[in-house]
């Protein structure tokens, strides 16, 4: 069960950082006057929340290892560029690891992932 410890620790950071980020940039595109990204990234923010707090309750009580990687979003550029990068470089992850993995869990958590973050592309992709 390690591979797939290691990716539900990937999983939440994932998550966690994307909930934030896109929370965040909802209200910068309400300030200034985008109301359908601001829309989008309103709905994205809580279904990262919710994937979040699944993805929680499923590894309540396993122990997940610390992570060394870095999930976290690049600042300075646009909401929209840095959403999709950020993405990007998710799906990335966790195409690469369903590719690699060895163990039946661990590969579907990726193909989980990989898939979720593919919608979130083709989203975003159709407001540039």
């Amino acid at each position: 069960m390690e591979w797939a410890a290691e990716l539900h620790a990937h999983a939440i950071a994932v998550e966690r950082e994307a909930a934030l980020r896109y929370a965040e940039l909802a209200w910068r595109m309400v300030e200034q006057g985008s109301e359908r990204v601001a829309c989008l990234f309103a709905e994205f923010a809580g279904m990262q929340a919710a994937h979040l707090a699944a993805l929680q309750r499923r590894t309540r009580g396993v122990e997940l290892p610390d992570l060394t990687s870095d999930h976290t979003w690049t600042e300075g550029i646009d909401p929209v560029t840095r959403a999709l990068q950020a993405e990007r470089e998710a799906h990335a992850f966790f195409a690469q690891a369903a590719r690699v993995a060895h163990e039946p869990a661990a590969r579907a958590i990726a193909d989980e992932m990989a898939r979720e973050e593919s919608e979130h592309i083709a989203r975003l992709e159709s407001l540039v």
